[in-house]
């Protein structure tokens, strides 16, 4: 792995333990991980091996598991895949997840291919600085006919733009650097980078044909806000309101804390 890749993993691995803490009691967390699981589990075959690209701690794996799929787990963070294990165990899932600490820019190192599904969730994939070189190794491990599942960051979250208003101008345009923003995480810093659905369709290329696009958490608070679900529930309901009549539409579509990407791989 390359020192930047290095960095990220050891920022995550210290950080394995309060992510799954910050997850509990989370309605808003909750809420989009229920939106993504209900787009994804609309292009999913029952019975389909999924192959999850930067696992974290397990909670998606888990949760796909629990449905009736099998889910090979990657991840570059070790600690990360320490907490998956324990799920693992203590689940007793050990004949529906497998895991392997694997760099999402290595697939040729994955085990257990060819997949029904290539899936990563919450932006995992915006530590990489060029969607192309983790697309390229994604057809080799996919069947024909097989599903991409991304959820990434955009450049344009209205919910950060907005504080402009309050002055915090460096927080509230970091998106749109071409050069990404500096993420700070557990004393350690790395680049973050922001991807439009046409750069995700354009690194995946003509053999997979996009089938749905849809915004996650547009005017809805972003991942990181826990307070405002619990504090302001009406306002909060009324934001998700909006986005849930939003989402599937452009300009929207492509805009958000997250947007999720389906393509459909098409074979040679």
């Amino acid at each position: 792995m390359s020192e930047y890749f290095t960095e990220v993993a050891e920022a995550f691995s210290r950080t394995a333990e309060k992510y799954d803490q910050f997850a509990e009691d989370h309605p808003n967390l909750s809420r989009m991980r229920a939106k993504v699981y209900a787009h994804l589990l609309q292009h999913l075959r029952p019975g389909s091996r999924i192959l999850e690209l930067n696992a974290g701690t397990g909670r998606d794996a888990v949760y796909l598991a629990q449905q009736g799929f099998k889910v090979h787990a990657t991840d570059i963070a070790p600690g990360m895949l320490r907490r998956l294990a324990e799920k693992v165990e203590r689940l007793g899932l050990w004949d529906r997840v497998s895991y392997q600490e694997c760099s999402f820019m290595e697939l040729e190192r994955v085990e257990g291919g060819p997949f029904d599904a290539v899936f990563s969730n919450l932006g995992g994939l915006n530590c990489a600085s060029d969607l192309r070189q983790v697309a390229s190794g994604v057809s080799s491990l996919l069947q024909a006919g097989g599903m991409v599942t991304w959820v990434v960051m955009p450049p344009i979250c209205p919910w950060e733009l907005a504080l402009a208003f309050s002055g915090d101008f460096h927080y509230a345009f970091r998106r749109l650097s071409r050069r990404g923003t500096l993420a700070h995480l557990e004393g350690l810093y790395f680049p973050i980078h922001y991807f439009t659905p046409q750069r995700v369709m354009a690194a995946l290329g003509p053999r997979f044909t996009p089938l749905i696009v849809e915004g996650l958490s547009i005017f809805a608070p972003p991942a990181e806000s826990k307070n405002l679900a619990l504090q302001r529930p009406r306002l909060y309901r009324s934001l998700c309101w909006l986005d849930d009549r939003l989402s599937r539409l452009p300009p929207f579509r492509g805009w958000g804390d997250f947007f999720i990407i389906t393509l459909r791989y098409e074979g040679e």
